[in-house]
């Protein structure tokens, strides 16, 4: 069992990487365990993640992904692809004096999270995914798939693919864009059954924001916490984070050689019941036993949404950390 060593502060800083800069936030010593979160959110998404990794014994790094926060912003689309994010991972890693680290990812976080450990087992020795399960490279290129949802609605994926468009509805009002956004997918604002599904758009002039929820706050976010993720977005604009979505017929190309890979390394699933990713990626999770084979549990948190260690902290890193003590025995 590895022994905890007492919570220290947050510590911020920039390290060099082959997005040109990378901002993280760190807080603890001991083993290493890297925290990547997805869209559209920032380090501090893990803000009750740290202290409690930290006070368990690990030194937990949470960054901002290239496009996010205080990290750097390549103008051109397809610096976002996973390669170039897994390469922003290596390098993070090694910039900490370390040789190797646990990651752990939510939403593309996830993705990221995994594709690290496949493409770089020597760095990555174990992996967490929240929300997102992992589901190896190949089949059909994917915005041919996105294309074929929804019928006569427009899938969300499809809705981020054209450069600016997404960016005209969330800019404007980016505060009370994230905050729809975050209430439509959380599970004590998401709508109802029978509500349209805030995951489409009508296709003649539709948006996202008609489906998100009116007037109503997730009791994970308060308004500081809005703030600050609306003060982030206010500063750099929303074009970075949705060239992830944009890159996503270019992952597939790059990523055909690992085409069927398992994960080898251990790892750890946590999805919550309500969350679309997790239903809607059901076949993926069944899957588990020949794409994860060192899976040491997969959990479906009941009555979570997909912000899943925002709706469920406690849970969440309880599980974190209980597994992340099996690694050291």
């Amino acid at each position: 069992m590895h022994q905890p060593a007492p919570s220290t502060d947050l510590r911020h800083r920039t390290i060099e990487a082959p997005a040109g800069r990378l901002h993280l936030v760190e807080q603890g010593t001991g083993p290493l365990v890297l925290l990547v979160h997805g869209f559209p959110e920032s380090w501090y998404s893990w803000r009750r993640q740290l202290p409690a990794l930290a006070a368990a014994g690990y030194r937990a790094v949470a960054l901002d992904v290239r496009g996010y926060g205080r990290s750097s912003k390549p103008a051109a689309t397809d610096a976002y692809r996973m390669l170039d994010l897994v390469a922003d991972n290596v390098a993070l890693v090694h910039a900490l004096g370390e040789e190797s680290a646990v990651v752990v990812g939510h939403d593309w976080g996830s993705t990221i999270a995994a594709t690290s450990a496949l493409l770089h087992p020597e760095v990555f020795r174990a992996v967490a995914l929240l929300s997102v399960p992992y589901a190896p490279p190949g089949g059909p290129r994917p915005t041919d798939v996105f294309a074929q949802m929804g019928g006569d609605q427009e899938f969300y994926v499809s809705y981020f693919q054209e450069p600016g468009r997404a960016e005209a509805e969330m800019e404007p009002d980016l505060r009370g864009w994230l905050a729809g956004f975050y209430a439509a997918l959380s599970a004590d604002t998401m709508p109802t059954e029978g509500e349209p599904d805030p995951h489409f758009v009508t296709r003649t002039g539709g948006r996202l924001r008609d489906r998100f929820p009116s007037g109503k706050r997730p009791a994970w976010l308060t308004e500081d916490d809005l703030d600050v993720y609306a003060g982030e977005f206010e500063r750099t604009g929303m074009t970075g984070a949705l060239n992830r979505y944009r890159t996503m017929d270019r992952d597939w190309e790059d990523l055909a050689p690992y085409a069927g890979a398992p994960i080898k390394q251990p790892s750890l699933f946590i999805g919550g019941a309500l969350d679309a990713s997790t239903t809607w990626m059901a076949d993926a999770i069944d899957a588990y036993p020949a794409t994860l084979p060192g899976l040491a549990s997969a959990h479906i948190l009941d009555g979570c949404g997909h912000w899943v260690q925002q709706e469920r902290p406690e849970e969440v890193n309880r599980l974190l950390t209980s597994w992340l003590d099996s690694l050291q025995d």
